[in-house]
């Protein structure tokens, strides 16, 4: 189906940004709040209503206890399941006729971090993102690490007695820039992830993703022309899944910046208790060319190049991308629904990542 984007889904970039480029972002959140507040609903392409993402009130509970409340247990130690057994997921989605140009089933040994022949970690305070994020990322096996059965693993902790600072977690993008459809090809990027076992009532603040930069912003382009795809974000422990591609320029312009143009909240049932898959699909080998997204194999939202310029279209979708994993906390996409972390806000949630995948068909 085609769906237009929900206000406040705002943009995941990690190009550092300017002073005013953040006293903007921070505009656009109190404007975004008011978006999501003011609609019941928004229209799709052939002007029919959709149901647009209401907004929920988090109240807050009492303050922390002065003691901290990180965690200071390392992860457990445990034997590492075999690689063979491993070779391929069970739970794989890829399509007949594709070839596989990428995988990886994080198959080290408990308590190692990152391969950094294949991934590059993306530390510093969240601030720099341009998100509103309240976190520093780090490159400590605290908040990155291998489990030692399959599973790569980004945890948020905190210290502190302050919910509104003190946390700490993870991001990561891969090495290769080059994930992308061939001019009459297809690619599909998908991974199996278990968002963080959280509730709406001890999750607020926190925000996981996949989700994919364009290469050009490894070059000194700007976001978002040089385009984003969001494959997975869900926030405040709500079990949904948001899908959107972010595009031209911000704010406003031809892909409604910074909510870009995306599928609405989506129902992602036992999406914090178990592994699913999401994946998104760009295919140039169809006129107009599309951009779909799926959940456990079920396309839930498609995108055609039709919603934009040619020129928008190509500069944010024709082209290699590299792909990203991170766990915040706090921002403006949270806010939209209900606030940053509180006191009630839980320290150490986890979101794993089970494998990561990306199948290609050349045209």
């Amino acid at each position: 189906m085609d769906e237009p984007s929900p206000p406040g889904t705002g943009g995941r970039h990690a190009a550092p940004v300017s002073r005013a480029a953040i006293v903007g972002a921070a505009a656009a959140v109190v404007v975004l709040l008011g978006a999501v507040a003011a609609f019941a609903v928004s229209r799709s392409d052939d002007g029919s209503p959709v149901a647009a993402p209401a907004p929920r009130v988090t109240v807050s509970g009492s303050a922390r206890a002065a003691a901290s409340h990180s965690s200071a247990a390392k992860p457990a130690t445990t034997t590492s399941k075999s690689p063979a057994a491993r070779a391929k997921p069970a739970t794989t989605t890829k399509p007949g006729g594709f070839a596989t140009t990428f995988y990886d089933s994080f198959d080290g040994a408990a308590g190692t971090g990152l391969n950094r022949s294949r991934y590059r970690y993306d530390t510093g305070p969240g601030s720099k993102f341009g998100t509103g994020e309240i976190e520093t990322m780090t490159d400590s096996t605290r908040n990155v690490f291998h489990d030692g059965q399959g599973h790569l693993v980004l945890r948020a902790l905190h210290s502190g007695s302050d919910p509104g600072s003190g946390w700490t977690s993870g991001r990561f993008e891969t090495e290769s820039a080059s994930f992308g459809a061939a001019k009459g090809g297809v690619v599909r990027m998908e991974a199996s992830i278990r968002q963080p076992d959280v509730t709406r009532s001890n999750g607020a603040g926190y925000w996981p993703a996949f989700w994919m930069l364009g290469n050009g912003l490894r070059a000194g382009g700007t976001w978002p022309a040089i385009g984003e795809v969001d494959i997975l974000e869900d926030v405040n422990g709500r079990s949904s899944v948001f899908g959107t591609l972010h595009c031209g320029v911000n704010p406003g312009g031809p892909c409604g910046e910074s909510s870009g143009l995306g599928s609405g909240e989506q129902a992602c049932g036992g999406c914090r208790t178990g592994f699913h898959t999401y994946a998104v699909e760009i295919d140039r080998s169809v006129s107009p060319e599309q951009i779909r997204w799926y959940l456990d194999g079920r396309n839930y939202f498609t995108l055609r190049q039709t919603r934009v310029d040619a020129t928008t279209w190509s500069r944010a979708v024709d082209h290699g991308f590299f792909i990203i994993f991170d766990l915040a906390m706090g921002g403006g996409f949270p806010a939209a629904f209900g606030g940053g972390p509180n006191g009630d806000t839980v320290s150490g949630g986890e979101m794993k990542i089970d494998y990561l995948a990306v199948y290609a068909k050349a045209g």
